[in-house]
């Protein structure tokens, strides 16, 4: 039988399990579907975010071997922001320990292992995950919440800028007048102009409510738009992505993503349920995450990994003490282009 022993050995050690906690796949939510995140660890707990508040400027002809135009230098501003700490704890009693055995070709560390690795996969998939789609959701709104309800980063008041107005859809329109569509055309126009000279697919990208998404299902001019073509398997089946996974309660019209989303916070839904938050898709470095090192001395001035996990022996004995950690900081490079909008 393995005894609390085994845990001494490397295969416990902070290196292997956090090798060992990395290796379980990660299960993306619809932000992490929907949005490329450009992902890079950090070596420090904190990151510096440089704004360049430049416009795009054209250039008149000027004569050959002569002086060029000059740019005049773009303004830029610097602030640092702390990368948040998410830690799980959890333990290890000696009665688990001793009830495995070690079958067939099994080591004492192979099958102490399982039992680890299991506890680990249940850390990520269970808290680690949400925890980092609910940050990421929080950064396409513009607003990073704590589990709790209180802000940790407004990206808007960060940044020095202004959300554009919420936008009202009027959903509940008898009418096909073409509204709709329109209304989606500025919504596309005013966040593509933020953009400046940035490249985006042109298309922007929508989580909705489930009460926006229902209205917006049963809307007449939307319904008329797909009638009778073959576009309306799409609201039967399914939208497919760029990146060519299938995602359902997904559709496209006036040049929106309409995606349906169903996280919740405990009985609090990550997007309420008459709204609609819109972003642009297919633009680089939009939306990034950063890692930082965990809080161990084994990791200082390291460069941060998406997960940790660490093991020790409790003081009286009877339990290995155990904690999966993640230290990530999910954020929008541009908080301007971000809509959001509601249905009346």
């Amino acid at each position: 039988m393995p005894s609390l022993n085994v845990f001494e050995q490397d295969a416990f050690g902070v290196i292997s399990l956090a090798d060992a906690i990395n290796a379980i796949p990660f299960t993306p939510g619809l932000a992490g579907q929907a949005i490329q995140w450009n992902e890079r660890g950090v070596s420090t707990t904190s990151i510096m975010i440089e704004q360049v508040d430049g416009t795009l400027k054209l250039l008149n002809p000027t004569a050959r071997g002569g002086n060029g135009e000059t740019k005049a230098k773009d303004k830029r501003s610097v602030r640092s922001l702390l990368v948040p700490h998410y830690q799980h704890d959890d333990a290890i009693n000696a009665d688990e320990v001793q009830g495995v055995r070690a079958f067939g070709s099994e080591t004492e560390v192979q099958s102490v292992q399982g039992l680890v690795n299991q506890r680990l996969a249940e850390a990520v998939t269970s808290v680690l995950d949400p925890t980092l789609e609910y940050q990421r959701v929080g950064a396409v709104k513009g607003v990073i919440l704590n589990a709790d309800g209180t802000t940790l980063y407004d990206l808007f008041s960060e940044f020095g800028v202004s959300q554009i107005s919420t936008i009202d859809f009027n959903l509940d329109g008898a009418s096909d007048t073409g509204a709709v569509r329109g209304v989606c055309a500025d919504a596309v126009i005013a966040s593509l102009d933020e953009l400046g000279g940035l490249p985006s697919s042109g298309l922007l990208g929508a989580f909705c409510g489930k009460t926006f998404f229902k209205s917006l299902l049963s809307n007449i001019e939307v319904r008329n738009s797909y009638k009778g073509t073959p576009m309306a398997q799409v609201l039967r089946e399914g939208y497919i992505m760029p990146n060519g996974q299938k995602m359902y309660g997904a559709f496209e019209f006036g040049g929106i993503v309409f995606m349906a989303y169903r996280g919740k916070n405990g009985s609090t839904p990550f997007v309420g349920d008459n709204a609609v938050h819109m972003f642009p898709l297919g633009v680089p470095n939009l939306f990034r995450t950063v890692y930082a090192p965990a809080d161990y001395v084994e990791t200082v001035n390291t460069v941060g990994l998406p997960r940790y996990a660490k093991q020790w022996m409790s003081q009286n004995g009877k339990r290995i003490e155990m904690e999966s950690q993640s230290n990530p900081l999910s954020y929008c490079t541009r908080p301007r282009v971000l809509l959001q909008g509601t249905t009346t």
